[in-house]
């Protein structure tokens, strides 16, 4: 009788691999990200069913009564100020920048004052408020923390304890949620290697696409497939002459994404006194501002842009002023340094369309179309300098984008983050995760 060599058996490679197959704790790990991905996908378009049906709600009472946000506006933005700083700190701003800070910070209590379920909770009351009170936000941004949030929350019941995991819940989370705001997973997976990890890493890679998918299944099922953008037919033929255009356009408009990083970064930090003393009264004279803005552009800045763009995009927007674009990046800024919930995402890609639109205007009537959707990708490319994200999410968001454009856009987001960079050296986000690294860094780990 043959006895069995538990030495040699140990060492073969084919038992080896199926010990860890049928280990309970790696099992238990891919159960925590996979019902942490559809808890994400339930959260997501939770919140985009309400920050949209809330954006439409404050659209149709502006446009039946015009100085009614005179009102609204201001108030709304002193009572989210007002709950902010008393019970959510840390739900301020797009998001985004606090998801990059989480992933640096080895410290979980001071990682918790970034990530957590009390942030995720008060991002998205406070954040649906914003679009309740006319605020021109997006809910991409949010969407980001509140998914690492519930990821991370996650992760801290099963107390895992490698650093490699926790930072592959965040990752995870951020990916799924850009991938459910847009209905763009593959743009989802390309932000959270360019953006918020700044590099790709095989370990975490495949558990990332894992939850981007079992997200989008879950948004796909409960929303169905869609276009973000619609559909576009936007043509250009670069070798006869659209190359001219393409680089005025990508450069003027990148340049402009850029001005407005300039601006947010510089207006925020020189206001950081006066918030600090009088946040309330800072928000709600900002959002007095914000309402007579809207007043006077007929409501066109209040909320997301979204509709806008799509008119623009595709082709139905010859109502819309040629300066909608420049309202809309005012409005944005100045949302945004109130120091109330919401994202830049949204706001800026209508923004950039706007900017097309005003663009279209000085070249042949065939190109319009084109060079508003070139106009879109270049300015948003300016505003995060992240060429590829910015490349895949407005492809992935613009059904039925001709092959024939795919060159032209991508070098579009080429042109515009090299304009950008000529007057904001570095991408806004990270300048703002810098921020809280040395906010964090001035407070005790306990």
């Amino acid at each position: 009788m043959k006895y069995i060599n538990l030495k040699a058996l140990k060492k073969d490679k084919l038992f080896t691999e199926s010990r860890k197959l049928m280990s309970f704790a790696l099992w238990r790990r891919r159960l925590i990200f996979w019902g942490g991905a559809i808890l994400v996908g339930l959260v997501c378009v939770l919140f985009a069913y309400l920050c949209d049906n809330l954006n439409e709600s404050f659209n149709a009472l502006s446009e039946k009564h015009p100085y009614w946000p005179l009102f609204i506006t201001p108030v709304g933005f002193m009572v989210i100020v007002y709950l902010l700083k008393n019970y959510f700190n840390g739900a301020e701003g797009s998001g985004i920048p606090q998801v990059m800070t989480a992933l640096k910070v080895k410290n979980m209590q001071r990682r918790s004052k970034l990530v957590s379920m009390r942030i995720a909770l008060g991002k998205f009351m406070l954040t649906a408020l914003g679009f309740l009170s006319g605020a021109s936000i997006g809910r991409e941004g949010p969407t980001i923390q509140l998914s690492a949030s519930v990821m991370h929350f996650l992760g801290r019941l099963e107390k895992f304890n490698r650093e490699d995991t926790e930072r592959g819940l965040l990752l995870a989370g951020g990916a799924a949620g850009i991938a459910a705001a847009f209905n763009a997973p593959l743009a989802g997976v390309v932000f959270a290697i360019e953006e918020l990890a700044g590099s790709f890493d095989k370990g975490i890679t495949g558990t990332m696409i894992t939850t981007v998918v079992l997200c989008g299944f879950v948004s796909l099922e409960i929303i169905g497939n869609y276009a973000y953008f619609g559909a576009s037919s936007a043509t250009i033929d670069i070798l006869s002459g659209g190359w001219i255009v393409i680089i005025i356009v990508s450069v003027i408009c990148g340049f402009l994404g850029g001005l407005f990083s300039r601006l947010l970064l510089m207006i925020s930090g020189a206001c950081v006194k006066l918030v600090r003393e009088k946040p309330i009264v800072f928000a709600g004279v900002i959002g007095l501002i914000i309402a007579i803005i809207g007043v006077a552009t007929h409501g066109a800045i209040y909320g997301s842009g979204k509709d806008i763009a799509v008119d623009l995009l595709n082709g139905h927007g010859n109502d819309t002023s040629i300066f909608y674009g420049l309202w809309k990046m005012i409005a944005t800024l100045l949302s945004f340094i109130s120091g109330i919930p919401g994202g830049i995402f949204a706001p800026s890609l209508s923004a950039g369309a706007g900017f097309g639109h005003m663009m279209s205007q000085f070249f042949a009537a065939h190109y319009a179309s084109a060079i508003i959707l070139i106009g879109t990708v270049s300015y948003f490319s300016g505003v995060v300098q992240s060429p590829i994200t910015c490349f895949i999410i407005v492809s992935e968001m613009t059904r039925n984008v001709s092959t024939g454009m795919l060159l032209p856009i991508m070098l579009a987001a080429l042109i515009g983050t090299a304009a950008s960079r000529i007057i904001c050296k570095e991408p806004v986000y990270h300048c703002l995760s810098l921020r809280y690294m040395d906010k964090l860094k001035g407070q005790p780990k306990g």
